[in-house]
């Protein structure tokens, strides 16, 4: 399709997805933003796409809608159908299944592409996509591991994620709150949130090579609709009033994500928080 389409199309494929019945202009920002993401890369039609952390199919339906109806996507994650709210993956698939983009969809979950039973011919996609889901890695290890996976089955990598340079203070909110949920995992307190290991792009473009990729382009993506600011000050909030996670933190890190918190309670707006910029890189 006319690449240009796909921001006409976003009003469309934002109306078809399950949580759109809970919210359906914060569903439409989430679509637009991944809309303004596969327009600017080019995604030909009839492509074979492998997306890596689908989650509910934000990502998914704009990819399906993109390489037409003689493409496919083969969308995986590890989590199980069951997870999710007010939407479960599963819900969220099955609403997609049922419409025009169904054909051209094949969801995949409770699926870990380092787990040997799972295994694709080598080219056998056009491209790899990841979008937003790499902060949910408990390492940077485990995603170099996964990228390096899989590198034979694919010509092209197309990766976005949050940037954690802040580009003006109303984002200062999101960074911290970021930031401490990521030293909450790395100091031991685990547990399930969006935020498990935040890196920065730079730590990215390092990491490629290891997985046997070379970046050769990128750009900033704008979020200036986008949510994501406040729901992650509410998840670091949540966190940091949950006393068995804090009891599971070390001392001097405890101290230090109590310190954080307060600064983050100083300067979080009750709603409102401005989201971080994100950014893409491709790679071959």
């Amino acid at each position: 399709m006319n690449h240009s389409d796909l921001h006409a199309e976003a009003a469309s494929l934002a109306a078809g997805m399950a949580a759109a019945d809970h919210g359906p202009d914060i569903q439409l920002s989430q679509t637009r933003h991944r809309a303004a993401l596969v327009a600017g890369w080019r995604i030909g039609s009839g492509s074979t796409i492998l997306e890596l952390g689908c989650g509910q199919g934000d990502m998914t339906a704009v990819l399906a809608e993109a390489v037409g109806p003689g493409g496919r996507v083969v969308a995986v994650d590890v989590a199980e159908p069951s997870y999710g709210t007010p939407v479960t993956l599963g819900e969220s698939a099955a609403r997609l299944a049922a419409g025009p983009l169904g054909p051209r969809i094949d969801f995949r979950f409770g699926t870990d592409v380092l787990a040997p039973s799972v295994d694709f011919a080598e080219g056998a996609f056009d491209h790899v996509v990841l979008a937003h889901c790499s902060w949910y890695f408990a390492s940077l290890g485990q995603l170099r591991d996964t990228l390096a996976r899989v590198r034979p089955w694919a010509r092209r990598l197309w990766f976005a994620e949050w940037d954690l340079a802040p580009a003006s203070g109303d984002q200062l909110a999101h960074l911290l709150a970021v930031l401490v949920q990521g030293q909450f995992e790395a100091a031991g307190s685990r547990g399930e949130g969006n935020v498990r290991t935040p890196f920065s792009r730079e730590a990215l473009v390092r990491l490629l090579p290891e997985a046997g990729w070379t970046a050769d382009g990128g750009g900033p993506a704008g979020t200036g609709e986008l949510q994501d600011g406040d729901w992650e000050v509410a998840a670091c909030l949540g966190l940091a009033g949950t006393p068995e996670r804090l009891a599971a933190l070390p001392e001097p890190v405890r101290g230090l994500v109590l310190s954080q918190t307060d600064v983050l309670r100083a300067v979080a707006r009750p709603a409102g928080n401005r989201a971080l910029d994100a950014y893409w890189v491709t790679a071959h």
